[in-house]
């Protein structure tokens, strides 16, 4: 690969990065908070079943706010209105959270089963959105940044394919907010991908797309490139899914050494955000049984008396612990074996508010 060439390529793609959001988006949503939407009937599940009641945002709020710790999204209810108008059923957060990762906090099913949850990070960095995700066996996998880039891309998609309005009807004055019906027409666009990177935000699934798209067309280079800018740290931090998928990509152009370099950057990510087992990141990256074996070790009170011991403090030592223990959960999907011994971790970190939530079930 010669380097002005990843040069140029990564400029031309750093120019689709979207601008911040519109006053008119802050403004609908602070006006609307987390009211009712629309009269999209938002249906409640417990335990997997339907429920005859309607509307449970205020469920959803309290359950942010009390359990989880944290302002509820200002676009809360409308999230919930736009899922369920994509066919999802709306959940209890309160009855829904066994056997899955303790860091969700659980909104939808879809048809199939699987889980849409907002994700509740331990530690997070001041002003961070909370991230839409798509829950799994193995931890989760990032939908959108925030639920107002979800319902933004969602309004897209229906108005680019021509559908009925329902999705734009339940978004409300939020939806509103954030696109008129047309836009993407008017913007002359050449796919509803490249727009959405322009003047959405950056998703996990359009960035593969758009490199897989280059590489099923021969041109290795522009997928290699994509794949990179992919994985660029400042894009989405704290998920190790853009680097494992920039391993995979490096193995189907048959760069095996660099595939196996960023697989072992993705492992130095939170195991449960790899968007796969961590089995075969581990393979790409040729490591073997003795980085769980560390693993394990470091969570276990002679690992605590060793860190003690070289002068850690206590209470980042219970953080590294409670780190540690997520991603051996992770390797082995019991969630629910370690909520109780995570959330002493938290404890003794002063991490009370997060205690609570990851032992609540």
């Amino acid at each position: 690969m010669k380097a002005m060439s990843l040069v140029q390529r990564t400029s031309s793609l750093a120019s689709l990065a979207h601008s911040p959001l519109p006053q008119r988006v802050l403004t609908a949503v602070a006006r609307r908070g987390s009211s009712n939407v629309c009269g999209c009937g938002v249906r409640s599940l417990s335990s997997g079943a339907a429920s005859s009641s309607v509307a449970t945002g205020p469920e959803h709020a309290t359950f942010v706010r009390e359990v989880a710790a944290m302002e509820p999204p200002a676009s809360l209810q409308a999230l919930l209105s736009v899922l369920q108008a994509k066919g999802e059923s709306v959940v209890s957060p309160y009855s829904t959270r066994r056997g899955v990762i303790p860091l969700a906090i659980p909104l939808t099913e879809t048809a199939e089963g699987e889980m849409t949850a907002l994700l509740r990070w331990p530690t997070p960095a001041s002003g961070m959105d909370v991230p839409v995700v798509r829950v799994k066996s193995f931890g989760v996998t990032l939908l959108a940044k925030s639920p107002e880039e979800f319902i933004h891309r969602a309004l897209v998609e229906e108005d680019a394919a021509g559908s009925s309005g329902r999705i734009a009807e339940c978004a409300g004055e939020v939806g509103s907010g954030l696109y008129r019906r047309g836009d993407f027409e008017l913007s002359k666009s050449s796919s509803v991908d490249v727009y959405l990177m322009k003047k959405v935000g950056l998703f996990p699934d359009v960035f593969e797309r758009l490199a897989m798209r280059h590489f099923d067309n021969g041109d290795n280079i522009s997928a290699l490139v994509t794949g990179e800018y992919y994985a660029s740290k400042k894009h989405f931090p704290g998920f190790g899914r853009p680097f494992v998928f920039n391993a995979e990509l490096m193995l189907k152009v048959g760069r095996k050494l660099e595939a196996k370099d960023a697989a072992r950057c993705a492992l130095r990510s939170p195991w449960w955000t790899l968007g796969s087992s961590y089995a075969d990141v581990a393979n790409i990256a040729g490591w073997g049984e003795e980085q769980i074996e560390f693993m394990r070790e470091r969570v276990s009170e002679e690992g605590r008396r060793e860190d003690l011991l070289k002068g850690k403090d206590l209470a980042q030592v219970a953080v590294d612990q409670a780190a540690f223990l997520l991603d051996l959960a992770a390797v082995d999907c019991t969630w629910d074996d370690v909520r109780e011994q995570l959330a002493n971790f938290y404890k003794e970190a002063g991490f009370d508010d997060i205690a609570r939530f990851v032992s609540t079930v």
